[in-house]
């Protein structure tokens, strides 16, 4: 009777990404570990019979030089200068995301041609964050300029939600002044828009139930970008 045999189907390696949710920074210093790395790495080269990456190492330094010069510019404050490092910033990230691609196709499961690479690997153990308060799952920079993305944790019997805001007063005080903003839903982030980038903003939400309000949950501080 004739077998069959099969050819195990090679595990794909991830690359760690997440890099629009990052600080400037953050994806400056993740872009120089792959620049510095894949372009170098004989694994990835035109000798191991492989494809040119779908960004060359020219315009992905040109695109790193362009975002350190421009967190450098908006440390000096202004609107303006900010919203070019998010343009930069943005510039930087489509860059990683399109290779991160490249390197997880042609890495072929092995471990040490991934890492050659600059990237880090996606964890596959399953972990669950926890939340930054009972009441608030997580706070994150929005999309735009001036925003932040408030998760709020479910209370049990909630009709509705209420998420307040403010400046902290001296010392990290709580802020004597707060804007209020009622939620119906929490299937989706609450969008905070106004925001002053680089300004420190205090964050806290309580439940609306049947017989009046839960707690204030403990007050987030978070720096707006």
């Amino acid at each position: 009777m004739a077998t069959t045999s099969t050819t195990p189907k090679l595990k794909v390696i991830k690359a760690k990404l997440g890099f629009g949710h990052q600080t400037a920074q953050n994806v400056l210093t993740a872009a120089l570990a792959v620049l510095n790395n894949l372009f170098s790495s004989a694994f990835f080269s035109a000798a191991a019979g492989l494809p040119a990456p779908p960004v060359d190492q020219a315009t992905m330094k040109a695109a790193t030089d362009a975002l350190q010069a421009a967190i450098t510019a908006a440390q000096g404050g202004g609107k303006q200068a900010v919203t070019a490092m998010h343009h930069a910033k943005d510039a930087v990230v489509t860059i990683l995301e399109q290779l991160a691609t490249f390197v997880s196709v042609n890495s072929k499961g092995d471990m040490n041609t991934f890492m050659s690479s600059g990237f880090t690997p996606r964890s596959t153990a399953k972990s669950k964050t926890p939340p930054v308060s009972e009441s608030i799952k997580k706070i994150v920079p929005g999309p735009l300029t001036g925003q932040m993305l408030v998760y709020l944790m479910k209370f049990p019997g909630a009709k509705t939600y209420q998420l307040q805001w403010g400046v902290p007063g001296p010392g990290g005080a709580l802020p004597t002044a707060w804007t209020n903003l009622p939620v119906t839903s929490i299937q989706s982030p609450v969008t905070v828009t106004g925001l002053t980038p680089g300004a420190t903003y205090v964050f806290q939400a309580r439940a609306v139930i049947a017989n009046g309000y839960s707690n204030w949950g403990d007050p987030i501080a978070r720096i707006a970008v």
